[in-house]
């Protein structure tokens, strides 16, 4: 599942910028390891039954850090239509990371969810009144067609798996999007409202669709949410560590390890149109990122 790194980072020192590269290079592997452990459960257990038992485990190791801050921090936050929006779209994107990798391989869904970052530079203009110039738009229309090349419209290939996929990854975008907007509520109250909303779903569903646990698939489970955790915790502390520009195009990292980790436990291959269409969505999200980059060091938004 891809992370959101929109969080703003402080300046580092150069002695904490390496140290912030290996802790955010670790971060993307624990959620590449999500990613496998979540398409394996779920190939014998329900989706709503993976993120109940995902969610409760992550609850519980985030509890610690929510009973530090105190609870009048959950509960006065700012915005609220707002807040429950991006719970709702948070756990669409869950559910439907879990529902497309049953049948896609790893790759072609993470390929999916990296060009969540293009669909935000295409709406920022319309939902944050940033201007974009014409390079950025050359960069967005280059991530489209990526993003159609690699989901290779026909059909045999434009399956509901596909399309659900599409669906995850852009609400994957409003997530990004409205995190910048609720840039003055803190990490840990927004993880808790999303682990709190997939939380609900998974209760609805998974009694519908319940497998008997085994020991050994009850501790995966329970696993898998504190590696998301563990994960979120990693990235969030590599934005601190070092400067957003050095790490945060690590997150295309995640492509490399679907690919590695789909090979070896899946053995699935990536289509060539899922590598082409691969290459031009980081391609294009790499620009767009240096790009806002350079037009924040110089202090102007349009380009």
């Amino acid at each position: 599942m891809a992370v959101d790194t929109a969080s703003a980072s402080v300046s580092a020192a150069p002695g904490t910028a390496r140290a912030g590269v290996l802790i955010m290079l670790l971060g993307m592997l624990m959620f590449s390891l999500n990613d496998v452990m979540g398409k394996w459960l779920v190939a014998t257990y329900s989706v709503g039954q993976v993120v109940l038992i995902r969610s409760i485990a992550a609850g519980l190791v985030l509890f610690p850090f929510l009973w530090a801050r105190g609870p009048k921090r959950l509960v006065a936050v700012e915005r609220p239509g707002l807040q429950l929006s991006r719970v709702l779209a948070s756990t669409a994107e869950v559910f439907a990371f879990y529902f497309a990798v049953i049948t896609l391989p790893l790759a072609d869904v993470m390929t999916y969810w990296l060009a969540a970052p293009i669909y935000v530079a295409a709406v920022s203009p319309l939902v944050l009144k940033e201007p974009v110039g014409w390079r950025r738009w050359t960069a967005i229309a280059l991530g489209f067609v990526g993003v159609i090349i690699a989901l290779e419209p026909s059909s045999q290939a434009l399956t509901l798996p596909a399309l659900v996929s599409i669906l995850g990854s852009m609400c994957f975008a409003f997530m990004m999007v409205s995190g910048r907007s609720l840039r003055g509520t803190p990490d840990t109250t927004l993880a808790f409202w999303q682990i709190i909303g997939a939380a609900i779903a998974g209760v609805i569903w998974a009694p519908f669709d319940w497998t008997p646990l085994k020991p050994l698939d009850a501790a995966l489970l329970g696993l898998l949410g504190v590696i998301a955790m563990l994960a979120h915790v990693l990235v969030n502390r590599a934005l601190k560590l070092a400067d957003a520009a050095t790490v945060a195009p690590l997150q295309y990292t995640l492509l490399f390890w679907a690919i590695v980790f789909g090979w070896l436990i899946f053995g699935d291959s990536p289509r060539l149109s899922m590598v082409l269409g691969a290459g031009l969505i980081v391609a294009s999200g790499l620009f767009i990122f240096f790009r806002e980059q350079q037009l924040k060091r110089q202090g102007r938004l349009k380009g």
